[in-house]
């Protein structure tokens, strides 16, 4: 199967970069902003996230990583902070492909058990595939694809992409 770059390095920075500028001005007011990645490739991108806000902005970020199983995700959902770290706070939930929402649902099902103060989703790229109702707030690149085609993002240090297969 022929795979085709869809993202290079520079297009994955300035897609991530524009992303915190978006989530810093719909969170303006805030003092502090909890940065929910889903574990792999949605930890990396909130990871880089984070980096960008701290570089931008005055805001406390916290970084929280979210622990599901994609292949089971009916498995009970963790997170590495405690629930009272993030309860009446703004949370961004991050991955890196939005592609049925299956992922992003049942992690936005797990933090719907706490009170929070503002809750968005923040995904790289998103494939208009919806199985569930559940949209990304940010996006860096919505892509239109066949059922059939694969995305994958690609963090290294150097040097990350993102490949149609």
């Amino acid at each position: 199967m022929d795979s085709s770059i869809i993202l290079s390095n520079e297009q994955i920075h300035n897609k991530t970069r524009r992303i915190a500028y978006q989530i810093l001005e719909d969170n303006y007011n805030e003092k502090e902003i909890i940065i929910a990645g889903i574990n792999g490739n949605g930890f990396i991108f909130a990871q880089n996230i984070a980096h960008f806000l701290n570089d931008i902005s005055n805001l406390k970020i916290v970084l929280c990583e979210v622990i599901i199983d994609k292949k089971n995700p009916l498995k009970p959902i963790t997170t590495d902070l405690e629930s009272n770290l993030y309860k009446n706070k703004s949370i961004v939930l991050v991955d890196d492909v939005l592609n049925s929402g299956a992922t992003l649902i049942y992690g936005i099902k797990h933090f719907l058990e706490v009170p929070l103060k503002r809750f968005k989703t923040a995904v790289l790229i998103n494939r208009n595939h919806k199985k569930y109702p559940v949209k990304a707030d940010f996006k860096g690149l919505s892509l239109s694809t066949s059922m059939h085609e694969h995305v994958s993002v690609l963090f290294n240090e150097n040097e990350s992409y993102a490949v149609l297969e």
